[in-house]
């Protein structure tokens, strides 16, 4: 829950422009955004909320993000690997979410492809966080315009998670992905969540 309190405080706080559009987003990136996940659950929310996300703004997802955790059962991964074809259908038909049926049967393919990693390396977190040593990328960014798109680390990623069967998880939303999930830390050096 936002804590108000500490949003009056954070009025004057310099952040990342990008979190200035509104309140959602200021909460966001300050509670949120590049801080490092280890919970496999929340990972799996970002996967399913970033393969939404493709081609999409990020602040409509926010929009949504209740929708989709009513609509994806609490983005429970072992229900979803199991959804059957009448489970698409309603999902298809709720307007609390992004209704484009080859991202929601992505979700459930990439559900069941994030099982598989679980049951080889113990955890989804063991594997993703591997590909950084275990440790944050921290880039000291000045400027929006110094942020990538995509970089070698979200390319090999991305090729990975292809070959293990994901969808919807190109190179640009696997970077947007490492990004939420504090992987990668691209917080301007003036805001003051930068590290």
């Amino acid at each position: 829950m936002f804590n108000f309190e500490k949003k009056e405080n954070m009025q004057n706080a310099t952040r990342c422009s990008w979190s200035e559009k509104d309140d959602l987003y200021r909460a966001y990136h300050d509670e949120e955004w590049g801080k490092p996940v280890y919970d496999d659950s929340q990972f799996f929310e970002f996967i399913i909320l970033e393969s939404f996300q493709a081609g999409l703004s990020w602040h409509t997802i926010l929009k949504k993000r209740e929708g989709f955790r009513v609509a994806f059962d609490g983005f429970d991964v072992q229900k979803i690997a199991g959804y059957s074809l009448q489970k698409i259908e309603e999902l298809k038909r709720n307007s609390s979410i992004i209704r484009n049926r080859l991202k929601i049967e992505a979700a459930i393919s990439n559900a069941q492809s994030f099982i598989k990693i679980q049951d080889e390396f113990g955890s989804f977190s063991n594997y993703i966080w591997n590909f950084v040593d275990g440790k944050p990328v921290v880039n000291r960014v000045k400027s929006l315009s110094e942020i990538p798109a995509i970089t070698s680390l979200s390319d090999t990623i991305a090729k990975d998670l292809k070959k293990r069967g994901f969808k919807f998880m190109g190179s640009t939303v696997v970077y947007a992905f490492l990004q939420a999930t504090g992987l990668v830390d691209d917080h301007l050096s003036s805001c003051f969540c930068a590290k």
